[in-house]
């Protein structure tokens, strides 16, 4: 029968145990899963993007996402992206998808949706990703640059909603050029 000091120094031990077992599963996972928010600016210009002959010219008003299936700061904004597609697409907005040249991988599939592109001109100067390029009826850049600006992309911080509505009331938008401070990953090698 162990004694009351056996007891108390067994109770002690398994405690031990089991707050390191608790801060190794911490540090493992904020190792893993938690990134610290770098507070980049980025400057987005458009200036040389095309949509590819096949979508260029008058027609609905096309989104294309510039994706990077590494690159952690997509993450936060795909809800984003299933939003604007739930709400968009029905008002006749064409969603279209670039990923990054190289990569490998495959959205979720709520954006199956999505018509990959196999390449889009001006694309290879493309700063950073997360991105996105709105084109209006017309066939002209309206928006080129990132979806919001901070650590993450919701409707409540997104540039991407007010310009939609615009073009879909006929408003002309001429935004092709920003710069923001986000969470953003090169796009180039």
């Amino acid at each position: 029968m162990p004694t009351r000091h056996t007891r108390t120094l067994l109770i002690t031990i398994a405690a031990l145990l089991c707050a390191a077992m608790l801060w190794w599963a911490y540090d493992s996972f904020q190792s893993r899963y938690l990134r610290p928010f770098d507070n980049q600016a980025m400057f987005f210009d458009g200036s040389q993007l095309q949509l590819p002959p096949e979508l260029a010219g008058p027609g609905p008003i096309r989104v294309v996402h510039f994706w990077d299936p590494a690159c952690p700061c997509n993450v936060g904004n795909q809800q984003h992206l299933t939003e604007l597609v739930t709400r968009f697409a029905a008002q006749g907005v064409r969603f279209h998808v670039l990923q990054k040249p190289g990569s490998h991988g495959q959205l979720p599939a709520n954006l199956d949706s999505l018509q990959a592109l196999d390449n889009l001109p001006g694309s290879e100067h493309l700063p950073a990703t997360p991105a996105v390029a709105i084109w209006d009826r017309e066939g002209k850049l309206a928006y080129f640059g990132p979806y919001s600006e901070g650590a993450v992309c919701n409707s409540g911080n997104s540039f991407i909603e007010p310009i939609l509505d615009a073009l879909n009331r006929g408003r002309h938008v001429q935004a092709s050029n920003t710069l923001a401070v986000g969470c953003y990953c090169p796009w180039a090698g």
